[in-house]
């Protein structure tokens, strides 16, 4: 099948993709043969086409991907009107290859109609909503519709948790969680990963790579309290809460090998071996940290799978 992206590359069909690319890629060790679910992907946009996302997974050795739609408003700058970015190639691939994209779907929480908007796109195949990336409150009343969709449906909602920008007022979302408790929140993000730590200053939105962690902060404590809270493992931010205290990441995976989600959340030129490869670098740290290959593959594949509701087997 071919057909041609918004910003018109040919998209090329998997197979003769995989034919034309594999010879290039580095394969996988026999100890990295484990199957991957990236839980954070975003869809084709100008500059981040199909070809890049399949090479991405390919070079990493991803199985499935849950792709994300994002929102113009996640530049927090409030200059441009809202609106969304690869919803529908996210659902048209979900579509096409249903073994290795699930779709999320996203609608801005301050329109009138944002929840008959999810409830549209549920039907035409969406399995969750995310990334939720607006500047207003985490409990804001805006959200209240889509937090009630979520749960109407059972359908997780991952959020962008950034100190002043997105989804604020991170030390009230506990009150969102134990409210809903059939919406399976996922978390991420600077603020999301800078509250595993109990003495996380809340404007510190990178705390520096060497601070080490007290357990007990906000993040952990969801994460242990509450059985609809995940972590999403993503980005730098997520690499940075594994590798700025190797001791306590080990005691912290193992504390939540049930809660936790590998994703990538990668942009970059060339997904093998890219310096801002996220996922690569996230995969080698999970590979070494990890207290066993249980808990290693609960947290590449497991996890993700049965959060989605889809069976452990490829």
């Amino acid at each position: 099948m071919r057909a041609v992206t918004g910003n018109g590359e040919r998209r090329i069909a998997r197979r003769e993709f995989l034919a034309g690319a594999g010879a290039a890629l580095v394969p996988l060790r026999a100890e990295e043969a484990a199957p991957v679910f990236d839980i954070h992907c975003h869809p084709p946009f100008p500059g981040h086409s199909e070809g890049w996302i399949l090479r991405h997974q390919r070079a990493l050795g991803i199985q499935t991907s849950v792709l994300l739609p994002i929102n113009s408003a996640a530049a927090h700058t409030g200059v441009l009107p809202s609106f969304n970015i690869a919803k529908g190639s996210a659902i048209r691939m979900a579509t096409e290859y249903p073994n290795e994209f699930v779709a999320f779907t996203l609608v801005d929480p301050r329109r009138s109609d944002a929840a008959r908007t999810l409830r549209r796109e549920f039907g035409a195949g969406a399995r969750g909503i995310g990334e939720l990336e607006f500047p207003i409150d985490c409990d804001s009343p805006k959200l209240d519709p889509i937090y009630e969709l979520a749960g109407e449906f059972g359908r997780p909602v991952l959020q962008h948790f950034e100190y002043g920008a997105a989804n604020r007022k991170f030390e009230r979302f506990e009150k969102v969680v134990a409210k809903y408790p059939r919406v399976p929140f996922i978390g991420h993000a600077q603020t999301w990963w800078g509250n595993i730590d109990l003495h996380h200053r809340q404007e510190q939105i990178w705390p520096e790579p060497d601070w080490r962690v007290t357990p007990g902060g906000i993040t952990d404590r969801l994460l242990r309290d509450y059985p609809n809270v995940f972590g999403d493992l993503s980005a730098s931010s997520g690499l940075n809460a594994l590798t700025r205290d190797r001791g306590h990441a080990r005691a912290f995976l193992e504390r939540h090998q049930d809660k936790l989600l590998f994703g990538t959340d990668c942009i970059h030129e060339g997904p093998a071996g890219a310096a801002k490869c996220f996922g690569g670098r996230t995969l080698e740290v999970l590979r070494e940290l990890a207290p066993s290959q249980e808990i290693l593959r609960k947290i590449l594949w497991i996890n993700s799978r049965k959060l989605l509701g889809m069976p452990e087997s490829v």
